[in-house]
């Protein structure tokens, strides 16, 4: 990838994520990324082709920690352990980057090419959910993982929209020992 289109990807994600999906136009994005003008719409010709670069670019940034964190656990103790550590880290470390996937989540409502781009990103997460919960016993691990990860996308648009940094661990726990039963 080059260099510029790296910059107009951080700069789209970094309005979307600070500004909201409206702040998203190619000459802000060029603005933001100190590019001269039309630099954005070489790299990007439409507005969907904008977003959707917006959408691997989070998803790109996240697989690396997700990865790290989600190989499968020993224990559930463990497994609290590091979905907390992810949920604090996307959500503090990576706010921006998380802010900007769920606005961009929101936008889905009504655009099936996003929801499509949006769908292949969680299925990696879904994947590696189903994993650690069967390697923890889950007796069915597709329902263990659709529980664990609504109750991940609550907790994270609690901190993101409210700014509640409550300790995540004892619901966590609680989803994990319940999947385990």
């Amino acid at each position: 990838m080059t260099k510029r289109r790296d910059r107009a990807l951080d700069a789209a994600v970094e309005l979307v994520g600070t500004e909201g999906i409206r702040a998203l136009t190619h000459a802000r994005v060029d603005e933001r990324a100190g590019l001269p003008k039309g630099s954005t719409s070489n790299y990007f010709r439409t507005r969907q082709a904008l977003v959707a670069g917006v959408v691997d670019r989070v998803l790109e940034r996240e697989r690396p920690q997700i990865g790290a964190t989600f190989s499968p656990p020993a224990t559930a103790d463990e497994f609290v352990e590091r979905l907390a550590g992810i949920l604090d880290f996307i959500s503090r470390d990576r706010r921006t980057e998380t802010t900007a996937r769920l606005v961009l989540f929101m936008e889905a409502s009504h655009d099936a090419e996003l929801r499509e781009v949006l769908s292949r990103g969680r299925a990696t997460l879904e994947a590696t959910l189903v994993l650690a919960l069967a390697n923890l016993g889950a007796r069915d691990p597709a329902a263990a993982t659709a529980a664990l990860a609504a109750c991940l996308e609550g907790l994270l648009l609690h901190r993101i929209g409210r700014h509640d940094y409550s300790d995540p661990r004892p619901v966590l726990d609680l989803v994990v020992r319940g999947a385990l039963r």
